[in-house]
């Protein structure tokens, strides 16, 4: 080819990526407080997107094409404080406000996110670069805990009964104050609406601070609030890293805070919030574990497998990270090696793609990092996806192929979380190997067992020490009439989010003891008795 031709075939790959991000980036510009074609995202404090005043802006880039979308602002110290104002005003009225009218919010709310499902999942596309398919389930499994908000005037019944004669005793439940959350990355919608819905049902106001990485889609969902019904000051966000953090765990007028992360800023969010005095509940890491008996439905179990460990490119905390064949059913191996080949990497809004790009060019390389650590320490690759390649306007992506690789619990690829496309496999030769590799793992958000054995499955759900556990489903995650239990070193806190512990988190029980003689409405003489309480 000569150098003309090179040029021009250079030129036109740099039209193509140009013309798509272009084309994406103008279905969503009518929405305010963000962007997606290089201008600045903003803070949204009582009922206004605001532009920052900020001196550190962090680049948010389409992680499949390092395309620039937008700059988020280090929220300064001033702005953090007019949200918290905003929230600590705004609650003097919305705490008073009739139960049924902060249900009517979340009812127009889920009206509002079905009708503008489409806007979240391509912020989500673009920011975060989850597959089209697997961004509209973040959004749904966001919406299904709005729509059991809405059950909130039933939910928020409170108890009462005669204690003895004309005494009653009633326990209400009420509102903590301005509440925090702190989302991660890896779930843009969903997880702001584990938070947002049940803080303002509850009479709550919520200051907000969405991943810098992908502020999108907490953006839409502030205006969609607003569409809603929700009065300016109940939602708030602000942005930031570490400095807006510590303002949150600081803030005498922050009652309690939400986070879903890491280890590391959990633990430290965690502790520096209850050093405050703060309601603290804190989702960390994880290490996910599938176990396969050999009476496994095969084809079950292995689709399971794959759809769990490398669907959103690994980057969930409920992935199955570790997958344990017990004894014959290690035979299956090539069989799930084949079956991992076969899905298609690709950008998220290409027909066909399973599974986008990580996160940044920084987790691709640790990623790839992990998986060559099992080499090292004597384990085997199985199947390596480090090398995988795109080309066009995805040549510069954060793309790392499905990886399978054969370790020992005391290697690095199955000691930490890995966040990636990346499947350890362990092998035992009895459930009661597995049982106790699991139990021995710092780590207990989520577990699954392959049987076709029911026997298997009841010794298996009794015995293993993790929060959440499935039996042939390879994602346990609960829906939100119950409520979120990872356990061990997965979560810290007392409760948990969304369902009935997410109600508990975000109130507080007030008992009311009252006396109203019946006699003293006719009696006009004193009793001078011992009172008996008969």
């Amino acid at each position: 080819m000569s150098v003309q031709a090179r040029t021009r075939t250079l030129r036109n790959v740099y039209k193509l990526s140009r013309s798509f991000a272009t084309h994406k980036a103008e279905t969503l510009a009518p929405w305010q407080g963000t962007s997606y074609t290089g201008k600045n995202v903003t803070n949204y404090i009582a009922g206004e997107f605001k532009e920052s005043k900020a001196d550190k802006w962090i680049e948010v880039r389409d992680p499949s094409t390092q395309t620039l979308l937008s700059r988020v602002p280090e929220t300064t110290e001033e702005e953090f404080n007019q949200a918290v104002d905003a929230a600590s005003d705004a609650f003097k009225t919305w705490s008073r406000t009739s139960v049924l009218t902060r249900q009517r919010f979340a009812l127009e709310l889920q009206r509002q996110i079905r009708d503008n499902a489409d806007a979240l999942a391509t912020s989500i596309v673009l920011e975060q670069g989850k597959t089209l398919g697997d961004a509209h389930g973040d959004v749904l499994r966001g919406l299904q805990v709005v729509e059991t908000a809405c059950g909130i005037s039933s939910n928020l019944l409170g108890e009462k009964i005669e204690v003895t004669k004309d005494m009653d005793t009633e326990t209400r439940r009420l509102p903590l104050g301005v509440c925090a959350s702190v989302a991660p990355f890896n779930f843009p919608a969903m997880i702001p609406l584990w938070t947002i819905p049940l803080a303002a049902v509850t009479g709550n106001t919520l200051v907000l601070k969405p991943s810098e990485r992908d502020p999108g889609a907490a953006m839409i969902i502030a205006e969609l609030c607003a569409r809603a019904g929700l009065p300016p000051g109940v939602l708030n966000i602000v942005h930031g890293t570490v400095p807006t953090v510590n303002r949150i765990c600081d803030h005498p007028d922050i009652k309690a805070i939400s986070f879903v992360g890491g280890d590391r800023a959990g633990k430290h969010i965690y502790e520096r919030g209850r050093k405050t005095g703060k309601r603290v509940q804190a989702n960390l890491g994880a290490k996910n574990h599938a176990v396969i008996m050999p009476d496994a439905n095969k084809n079950l179990a292995l689709n399971s497998i794959v759809g769990a460990a490398f669907g959103a490119a690994g980057q969930r905390c409920m992935a199955l990270s570790v997958a344990i064949f017990i004894g014959p059913a290690q035979s299956w191996i090539p069989e799930l090696v084949e079956r991992a080949k076969q899905l298609k990497v690709n950008g998220g809004f290409e027909p066909g793609a399973d599974l986008g790009p990580l996160i940044s060019p920084a987790s691709k390389s640790r990623v790839c990092d992990l998986v060559g650590s099992v080499e090292k320490e004597g384990g085997k690759i199985l199947l390596d996806g480090r090398k995988l390649q795109l080309e066009g306007q995805y040549k510069d992506g954060n793309f790392v192929g499905p990886s399978i690789v054969e370790a020992t619990t005391n290697m690095k690829a199955y000691q930490e979380e890995i966040f990636g496309p990346v499947l350890v496999i362990v092998n035992a030769e009895t459930l009661d190997d597995a049982i106790a590799i699991i139990n021995e793992n710092r780590y207990g958000n989520g577990t699954a067992i392959f049987t076709q054995g029911g026997a298997n499955a009841r010794k298996f759900e009794n015995e293993v020490n993790v929060g959440q556990i499935g039996i042939n489903v390879p994602i346990p995650v609960p829906l939100p009439m119950f409520s979120w239990s990872g356990n061990k070193g997965s979560f810290l806190g007392d409760v948990s989010f969304y369902g009935k512990n997410g109600l508990n988190f975000y109130t507080q029980n007030k008992t009311i003891t009252s006396l109203w003689r019946a006699e003293d409405a006719i009696g006009s003489k004193a009793s001078v008795d011992m009172p008996t309480m008969r």
